[in-house]
């Protein structure tokens, strides 16, 4: 794929508003195509090639669109009997911004591309992401300001829209005792494009944030998420992910624990059948004494589908009393799906508890033999076991409104 990346520069950057943008875009674009797609020679892409899955699924893309947008943002989705607030990307154009249930001087929202920002050479998709994405928006929850509804992100794509690569971005800040929840929702349209999603998160001391991203809308569409997460002093950041509806998708979380007593908890559901490709690779970096994070990922793989877990807990040497877990469990429902786990912990101090662990199997026939004699028929039984094998992620997630509205969203047994 790298060899057919040639970009036209004057039609990338026929629009920009300042020198200082453009040079910030080229250099992106530069170390991207220098780059290319990331590939099993990288170790973070080593059970995921991404070159080869578009090149194979997708083929030659397009990195522009001027697609006209005509689709109805206000009715027909699935959360419209939860009252929220929302922003809505039409093929990877934010086209509405809607905070109408809070107060309107606590929340800020400023369009600009921070050119200050140390361009980060390892990783070619955030390049690629800066080079092109359409709108750069910071978004500030001010400082005890507690969002009165959830904030709902649609990422929605267009059936006239294929082969092309699609790049959204937002970066919120959070002030001291501030708290913000966000959903992500797909909603797809389209088919076989490449989708880009970038979120940097600032939680400045005692914020909160809760982030629950729903891939549930079935399409043939490759996708990569990206959310970098800072915290400061006594913060907490929770993220749910339920990983289904897409071809190919890869959610990388990236928190950095730069304050005591932070907190980061990440829990996620693979959910996958008919050959789908998914993965979650997550870096929690302890960098100063008394820090947690928890991560509990289940996986149910059906009819040739694959899942990957890469999850990496570091603990620098000033980071004593750190508590670190990380927990995978899958069940293969067809012998020929295919679960990847990759535990890491990397520490360099003496008092912490760390701990990880992995496991798949098929379902417990004993289990599915005794639902069967109290009258249920194999489907029921295996439905059942399905349910609570994913329940006992689901339970820890802390919003019930929220967690509601995923369980009836993945149609579970309640």
């Amino acid at each position: 794929m790298e060899d057919k990346i040639k970009i036209d520069f004057d039609k990338a950057f026929k629009n920009y508003s300042s020198d200082d943008e453009l040079n910030f875009k080229k250099n992106n674009l530069e170390y991207f195509i220098k780059n290319g797609f990331p590939g099993r020679k990288l170790e973070s892409w080593k059970f995921s090639d991404l070159n080869q899955i578009i090149n194979k699924n997708i083929g030659e893309l397009n990195f522009f669109t001027d697609i006209k947008k005509e689709i109805s943002t206000n009715k027909n989705y699935i959360t419209k009997n939860i009252d929220h607030n929302k922003i809505v990307f039409i093929n990877g154009i934010l086209e509405e911004v809607d905070f109408s249930f809070e107060d309107k001087d606590k929340i800020i929202i400023s369009k600009e591309v921070d050119t200050s920002t140390k361009i980060n050479s390892e990783n070619s998709l955030l390049n690629l992401n800066n080079a092109f994405c359409k709108n750069f928006y910071k978004i500030t929850i001010s400082q005890n300001y507690s969002m009165k509804r959830p904030l709902i992100i649609y990422h929605v794509s267009t059936d006239n829209l294929s082969s092309t690569t699609l790049n959204s971005q937002l970066n919120f800040i959070l002030e001291e005792n501030s708290s913000l929840k966000v959903v992500d929702i797909y909603d797809d349209k389209s088919e076989k494009n490449f989708i880009n999603t970038f979120y940097n998160f600032i939680l400045k001391e005692n914020a909160i944030l809760k982030n629950y991203k729903i891939d549930k809308s079935q399409n043939s569409n490759i996708k990569y998420s990206y959310n970098n997460i800072d915290q400061s002093t006594n913060s907490i950041s929770e993220t749910f992910i339920l990983s289904n509806g897409s071809k190919f998708l890869k959610n990388e979380i990236n928190c950095n624990l730069k304050g005591q007593y932070s907190s980061a908890f990440i829990n996620g559901v693979f959910s996958l059948d008919s050959d789908k490709h998914h993965e979650i690779r997550t870096s929690i970096n302890h960098l100063v004494e008394n820090t947690k994070s928890y991560q509990l990922i289940k996986s149910v793989l059906d009819d040739k589908s694959k899942s990957v877990y890469q999850g990496k807990i570091y603990v620098s040497p000033d980071a004593q009393k750190t508590d670190g877990y990380q927990l995978s469990k899958c069940i293969l429902l067809d012998k020929n799906t295919e679960f990847n786990a990759k535990p890491e912990l990397e520490i360099y101090a003496d008092d912490v508890k760390c701990s990880h662990g992995s496991a798949s199997g098929s379902l417990n026939e004993n289990s599915i033999f005794y639902l069967r004699s109290r009258g249920l028929n194999y489907k029921q039984a295996k439905k059942l076991l399905i349910s609570g094998f994913f329940l006992d992620v689901i339970e820890k997630i802390t919003d019930e409104e929220i967690k509601n509205f995923i369980k009836k969203t993945m149609e579970l047994n309640q």
